[in-house]
């Protein structure tokens, strides 16, 4: 049975670099914390500890760039009584061990040392969430916090065995110069854990992959495999220009695309050999032509908490000829990838939508559904399917979305990692956070293709990279990007380890990024942060002294394909522009306008410094007065008239692209130089023009932000204004958390403002998406504290679905429940559902009869959590299931003083529906043995009797079942009953529902059309006619005067 991920996602929008989780000593490196499971840890290195099936052990320094030992530093502190402890933390685990305080007298660290048991009792192979570790000097005080992670080596699948034949250093040094691309593929649940594949020339042949558990820190670290007997052994040697094209790793398996086929391994949690095994998918017809083109998609999630019916799925796209079918260009899997499927259910071959390739097909687990991108040369769409049986149905979940034709070049579509937002990519960027009903527009990069997407679930990043290399960054569910630089690797990929850092791959070094930066000593793999601003000149239109609107301009001869190089685009929202004389602002809003040439876009900025204005002694012209006269629809001409014999004053070259500011009236950016006397220029508003005005010497004034000369103003991304931190309630920094049906979970984050000298009491623009509104109730509360900081406190409840004096329908219909039973019974409140004669006469309190109100009732907490009939006054929650709840597992067993026996032969049961309900089935195994007693109990019973043993319930209904599951007579002493309830919620339209809706409005609109035909053959136009109407009575009202009394 499935049941629906419920999640929140906070977002933090007008913030757009957000620290992750703890707040550092950033500021502060002459003192750094360190913690190493062995030796002394390098400078500024993340810490990594790993977790064998011996005690964990752990020394942390405290070192110094000045003259002071650690020995001195840790005398200190733990004479103060102060000593390291640390956090260990996942999504369902937090653990806090303490350092010990007694130091050796030659002891340079502090030592702690954890048994295994302690942290986690289980040895077995299993895709496990790799923890999240914090040390601290001192537990809630956050001295010298540092974090880092904890990898348990002992379970992690794809380390307990050998990828293949290991190579040397030497060895995987010959293969550099045969690389043309890198393919990363990380575990979902231990994103330290990833492999490294070298995607080959046709000069050189073989499999050649790097693991590392490590996060890629070191190129050392790195053990090197070389896989290609493995592959031969499956395809033969005669075959010849092997290489690797794509990969990925699953929870529980690996997937190499390679230019021979694709190959899938064993489970990874049962290694039958010391050396990774393969088997080869067959996918009749195609060749290497068609795998060196072919991709591999992946929907990443973490099974650490895995349900029952979640499994992993593969989806492996092909680029073929267009007179082949499209349903044989895509194919998908899930556990254990060996049935390999079209993503196109059979029966729509033929269909129009086949005409449009296939770019990519997921599998949103969440929504139970399939979401298929597709594109032809005019339009690009997307199509979510409702999965029947883990199969795409041709039923669709939501409405075809069709982006703008200016979208027409989509690379992909991927889900964020432990999370639903949706995004596809290409020459544009879209993202949905519905899976696949909506989408809302992100970016233009327009020739610039994006060719990969990077992301992160530990800091919610989400990396572009272009085709010409540059590389752009948003978070996840952010509704604004920024440019952060760019590469000039002709090989490179780029990689996210479990903590969020950023690292650039190629063939023979790793680099780090990201966070390094904040410490001052990397200027990241990126270059320096990028200007964002466009070859034109900028027009500034003062609204205020703090509120100025910026227009770009483009001029008339600009050609249409290219004028978009020249406008403010989705990318400068939240920038800061810098004026090179002096000035900045924050960037609030991008306007779009619908004209032909001129200024097409301008920006709406908040003044953060003033900007610098031309003086005299760099335009002359400011030394006369200025008269302005209209010469087009949008365009002037500007005289100076001097005010004094003898002043130098004229228009030059250098002043083109520079902008005239009237106080309270339209700006004017000089286009051209007619004379010395004379210039031409074009209003910013020309509705707050004055025709053959004349504005006073030192009236006006000129402002350069121009091109000609060099561009004099820039685009830069807006330094962080606050830092995001986790309240100390709140340990997991996991955006996933489960919350059991009817409970609760409390979130607490602050906003501290990272602004020095001002005191603002603004409130942080913070958004809370809730996943389910149906499912989750989430209440928000914020507050800023003593030291400006806002903390808000979000409450999220998972609804229980459990109305007050609520009884289960009959089969007569929902409206007329005939039940005796109450359900959350409330003496005081009204009865639903009681408007027929049958319903009044029907329902009985039990525990709260002779009571007014529920508090009289003396429900105990057991009785309100007791599936018995008998307390169903006092029950108030009750399991949901979505519809239809098919082939639900019955398990039952005996509780004795023995321990617990399974329910089998000779035990029969009986099941019943309490509330005398239909619409269920339960289906069983009739061996022979059982058939006889079956057949001898039935007439006897006047009831069925089932076999306990695979016992399956199917509902067809809606809302409450009531089952009584009782173990028939004579085969026990004891009594043996149990009772259980199910709610069963989002049930369809029942028949004929759907049809009669369709009848109805096909013989609306039949009959609309006819009336139509009717009026037009008889020549009778119902318009003319209103309005003839309309005119005589505007007539007649005209004679009519009206007097109203006073009010008093």
């Amino acid at each position: 049975m499935e049941l629906p991920l419920l999640y929140i996602i906070i977002l933090l929008l007008t913030i757009f670099d957000l620290s992750s989780g703890i707040i550092y000593n950033k500021g502060d490196i002459e003192k750094h914390f360190a913690c190493a499971s062995e030796g002394i840890p390098p400078k500024n290195e993340i810490i990594k500890l790993y977790l064998s099936s011996n005690d964990l052990k752990i020394q942390c320094f405290l070192l110094s760039e000045s003259g002071h030992t650690s020995q001195e530093f840790l005398g200190v502190f733990t004479s103060g009584g102060l000593a390291p402890s640390l956090e260990i933390i996942n999504s369902t685990y937090t653990g806090i061990f303490h350092f010990n305080l007694t130091l050796f007298s030659d002891r340079l660290y502090w030592l702690i040392e954890i048994p295994r048991e302690n942290i986690t009792k289980n040895t077995d192979i299993a895709a496990v969430e790799e923890w999240l570790v914090r040390i601290t000097l001192q537990h809630g005080l956050h001295i010298y916090t540092t974090e880092g992670t904890l990898l348990d080596n002992v379970r992690e699948p794809i380390l307990q065995g050998d990828l293949g034949a290991k190579m040397t250093k030497n060895d995987i040094s010959k293969v550099y110069q045969h690389v043309m691309d890198l393919k990363v593929a990380k575990c979902p649940c231990a994103n330290d854990v990833a492999l490294l594949g070298f995607i080959l020339n046709e000069t050189y042949n073989g499999i050649y992959i790097g693991l590392s558990f490590s996060g890629f820190w070191n190129y050392s670290d790195t053990t090197w495999y070389n896989l290609t007997d493995t592959i031969y052994s499956q395809v033969g040697e005669e075959h010849t220009k092997l290489s690797v094209v794509d990969m990925v790793l699953t929870n529980h398996f690996l997937v190499i695309l390679t230019s021979l086929g694709l190959f899938v391994s064993g489970d990874l949690r049962y290694p039958s050999s010391s050396v990774l095994t393969f088997s080869r998918a067959d996918f009749c017809g195609f060749e290497r032509v068609d795998y060196v083109k072919g991709k591999l998609w992946y929907n990443e999630k973490c099974f650490a908490n895995r349900e029952h019916f979640e499994v992993d799925y593969v989806t492996i796209t092909f680029e073929r000829n267009r007179t082949l079918s499209e349903s044989s260009s895509c194919f998908y899997s899930k556990e254990p990838l060996r049935q390999w499927l079209p993503c196109l259910p059979h029966i729509l071959k033929g269909r129009k939508t086949i005409a449009s390739t296939l770019v990519t097909f997921l599998v949103d687990q969440e929504h139970s559904a399939g979401v298929y991108l597709f594109s032809n040369q005019k339009t690009t769409t997307v199509s979510v399917s409702t999965l029947k049986n883990n199969k795409p149905g041709l039923k669709p979940k939501f409405p075809l979305f069709v982006f703008p034709s200016s979208f027409s070049s989509p690379v992909g579509m991927v889900f964020h990692p432990r999370s639903h937002f949706l995004y596809a990519y290409g020459d544009q960027v879209w993202f949905s956070v519905d899976g696949g009903n909506t989408f809302e527009f992100l970016a233009d990069f327009h020739d610039d293709i994006i060719k990969n997407t990077y992301h992160s679930f530990y800091t919610s990043d989400i990396t572009f990279v272009s085709q010409s290399g540059n590389v752009y960054l948003t978070k996840a569910g952010l509704r604004r990007y920024s440019k952060i630089g760019s590469i000039n690797d002709n090989i490179f990929t780029l990689y996210y380890d479990h903590m969020g850092f950023i690292h650039k791959l190629t063939p023979d070094h790793f680099e780090a990024g990201g966070s390094f930066a904040a410490f001052g000593n990397s200027k990241g793999i990126f270059g320096q942060p990028p200007d964002m601003g466009f070859e034109t000149a900028l027009a500034p239109q003062f609204i205020t002294l703090k509120e100025v609107v910026f227009f770009a301009y483009v001029p008339t001869n600009e050609p249409q394909e290219s004028r978009y190089t020249k406008k403010f685009s989705n990318i400068h929202l939240g920038k800061v522009i810098h004026s090179r004389k002096t000035g900045t602002a924050y960037i609030r809003e991008i306007l779009q306008h619908n004209l032909t040439e001129g200024f097409l876009s301008s920006i709406i900025v908040e003044v953060i410094d003033p900007f610098g204005i031309e003086e005299v002694n760099e335009s002359s012209c400011l030394s006369s007065s200025l008269s302005i006269t209209q010469t087009g629809d949008v365009t002037y001409k500007l005289t100076l008239q001097p005010q004094t014999s003898g002043t130098i004053s004229s228009f030059q070259d250098l002043d083109v692209e520079k902008t005239v500011v009237i106080p309270g009236y339209s700006s004017f950016m000089i286009i051209s130089i007619l004379d010395d006397k004379n210039a031409l220029a074009i209003a910013t508003m020309p509705a707050k023009v004055l025709n053959n005005m004349t504005v006073p010497k030192d009236s006006w004034f000129l402002y350069n932000f121009g091109h000609r000369n060099g561009r004099m103003w820039k685009i830069y991304a807006k330094p962080c204004n606050y830092w995001f931190q986790q309240h100390d309630d709140s340990l997991s920094l996991n955006v996933l958390k489960y919350i059991d049906l009817g409970k609760s979970h409390t979130l607490k984050v602050k906003v501290i403002p990272n602004t020095k000298g001002v005191r603002t009491l603004e409130i942080p623009l913070l958004n809370v998406i809730v996943g389910n509104p149906n499912l989750l109730e989430v209440k928000t509360e914020g507050s800023f504290d003593d030291t400006d900081s806002y903390v808000m406190k979000i409450s999220a409840a998972s609804k229980a679905l459990r109305q007050v004096n609520y009884r289960p329908p009959s089969n007569m219909g929902i409206a007329i429940p005939l039940t005796d039973n109450f359900y959350h019974a409330d003496p005081s409140k009204p009865i639903p559902r009681n408007l027929f004669p049958k319903s009044k006469k029907s329902g009985k309190f039990k525990q709260c009869a002779n009571a007014s109100t529920r508090e009289e009732c003396n429900c105990t907490n057991d009785q309100k959590f007791s599936h018995a009939v008998a307390f169903s006054d006092c029950r108030e929650k009750v399991p949901r299931f979505k519809f239809p709840v098919t082939q639900y597992p019955i398990s039952l067993e005996i509780y004795s003083e023995d321990g617990h026996i399974p329910v089998e032969m000779p035990y029969l049961v009986t099941v019943t529906e309490v509330n005398r309900r239909e619409n269920w089935k339960l289906k069983h195994s009739v061996p022979e043995n059982v058939k006889k007693l079956k057949d001898y109990l039935e007439p006897r019973l006047d009831a069925p009797v089932y076999n306990p043993l695979g016992l399956n319930l199917s509902i067809k209904g809606s809302e409450l079942f009531h089952f009584r599951v009782s173990v028939v007579p004579g085969v026990t002493f004891c009594n043996l009953v149990e009772e259980f309830q199910i709610y069963v919620d989002e049930v369809p339209l029942p028949f004929p529902g759907h049809t009669l809706i369709a009848v109805a409005t096909a013989v609306v609109l039949g009959a609309l059309i006819f009336i139509t035909f009717m009026l037009q053959i008889r020549n009778i136009h119902p318009g003319d006619m209103f309005q003839n109407f309309m005119t005589t009575n505007k007539v007649n009202l005209s004679n009519l005067s009206i007097n109203q009394l006073p009010y008093r």
